[in-house]
């Protein structure tokens, strides 16, 4: 068994795939690099690929299953970046990552309580030696009514997690979980985005759910409350979102995922002029946080990913079934 990994990060993932091939019994090679038609032949001989978000178009997905690859394999929860359908059709299946949820989770609760007590805002003037604290008065998240969109894994720990802080909890899902009753109230997103004064999103990033909070949502939402995305940035319309942030309609915004962030990151693109106006407008606002999608990033999540991905390749090259495929 051989698996090939592109954009692999050799400060963090490799030292996990390398540890995870003398437990498991496989072999590998890599490269820090995307993958592309150009450097497609490096993974020749290899049973399975394992990539992160770059997108992999039905050409490309054909190169590889030309070479001989019979699976491919996401280092991502989110599989939107992969033509799923072409994959099929060639014959490749496809596996996205899981990891414990604790580490989005709890990150997403770091958002709520930044953008809560305006935490960008007198940061930013500390650094200038401005102490004073006019302006800067926060709310506590104790006395908020928190609303959580998408009740999965991770939309049900954040539930789970505001138990300590003692909030009122809404949540919206298709799919509503028994064991979330008593720790939230299941409500239609229209009645969440009205009562909530946090509303954080967990959803999918589907394309029925594409733009799911656009100018009518926010309008709908309270006067003064915050938006959190730590899903997906496609949930969200980022001129509906700046809108109702300039006309102070929202209180503030705590984003760590933003609609056109591809060949953003994991880069670095510190000496660039970047192609995406929506970054520089959010990130310009004192009430809006915009970190880089790395809500994720601990070490028992990246461990998660790269182990899931190295489980579901395996099971491919064996042909068997397992619980990351995209079905």
């Amino acid at each position: 068994m051989r698996i090939f990994a592109y954009a692999l990060r050799p400060y963090d993932e490799l030292g996990y795939l390398d540890a995870l091939s003398r437990e498991l019994g496989f072999d590998y090679d890599w490269t820090p690099d995307y993958p592309t038609l150009e450097n497609a032949g490096l993974a020749a001989g290899a049973d399975g690929v394992c990539i992160i978000t770059n997108p992999m178009s039905r050409e490309l997905l054909s190169r590889y299953r030309a070479l001989g690859v019979h699976g491919l394999a996401t280092r991502s929860i989110g599989f939107e970046h992969i033509d799923v359908a072409a994959a099929r059709e060639l014959g490749i299946r496809v596996a996205h990552a899981a990891y414990p949820p604790e580490g989005v989770a709890n990150f997403t609760i770091m958002l709520m309580l930044m953008a809560l007590r305006k935490v960008k805002l007198f940061m930013a003037q500390a650094a200038v030696q401005n102490f004073d604290l006019e302006g800067k008065i926060g709310r506590d998240l104790s006395s908020c009514t928190v609303g959580v969109v998408g009740t999965g894994a991770i939309g049900a720990c954040v539930v789970r997690h505001l138990r300590g802080f003692g909030c009122r909890v809404l949540a919206c899902d298709p799919v509503e979980k028994d064991e979330l009753r008593g720790m939230a109230t299941y409500v239609s997103l229209g009645e969440l985005l009205a009562s909530s004064d946090v509303v954080t999103l967990h959803a999918p990033g589907l394309p029925e759910n594409h733009h799911m909070i656009g100018a009518a949502e926010l309008a709908a939402m309270r006067r003064g409350a915050i938006l959190v995305n730590a899903a997906r940035g496609s949930l969200v319309d980022t001129e509906a979102l700046l809108g109702a942030l300039e006309s102070g309609h929202l209180g503030g915004a705590a984003l760590d995922t933003i609609e056109h962030e591809q060949n953003l990151y994991y880069l670095d693109r510190s000496l660039d002029v970047l192609p995406n106006r929506d970054r520089a407008a959010l990130s310009a606002l004192p009430n809006v946080i915009v970190s880089p999608h790395m809500a994720f990033y601990t070490n028992e999540d990246v461990e998660g990913m790269v182990r899931s991905n190295v489980e579901a390749l395996m099971a491919f090259a064996a042909g068997n079934e397992n619980p990351y495929e995209v079905r």
